[in-house]
């Protein structure tokens, strides 16, 4: 599994000030609803569902935010980079910048887990975090992510 099989380029972007998480979702949302063809309402609602189980903010300013949702056929994945960091209640209490969302089939138990740790290992590369906080093009942003070497999840 790779990034490229997961991220399309229509599901990268930059976003200035975002005030709340629940603000973050609905972009997020947008972003599955035009990239992957999901119902705003319903991943938002599913983000968010997922958030209150605990928060999805990892430490550095990332934030892994994931759902389960009914109408996909495989992992699918946006990626949003902030101008400006937001409060996640990450378990290092920093705020995020760097956003990677996964949406899974409701059923995708090994490739859901796959793709998590892919993106996991992906996005702890602090070098990977440098080059993504110091470019706002969403092409590069897409490049940056994709290009990475991938290791096999395990």
């Amino acid at each position: 599994m790779e990034l490229s099989n997961i991220l399309s380029p229509s599901a990268v972007k930059v976003a200035g000030t975002i005030t709340s998480k629940k603000r973050l979702f609905l972009d997020l949302g947008d972003i599955a609803s035009s990239s992957i063809g999901l119902s705003l309402e319903d991943s938002v609602n599913a983000l968010l569902e997922r958030e209150n189980l605990g928060p999805t903010g990892v430490g550095n300013g990332v934030a892994l935010p994931h759902a389960r949702m009914a109408g996909l056929n495989c992992v699918a994945g946006a990626f949003l980079r902030l101008e400006k960091p937001l409060d996640f209640d990450s378990v290092d209490r920093q705020p995020v910048d760097l956003i990677f969302a996964l949406f899974a089939p409701k059923n995708a138990g090994v490739e859901h887990l796959k793709a998590l740790a892919l993106v996991s290992r992906t996005m702890r590369d602090g070098a990977i975090c440098a080059k993504l906080r110091a470019n706002s093009d969403p092409a590069a942003l897409h490049a940056i992510l994709t290009e990475t070497p991938s290791t096999q999840a395990a």
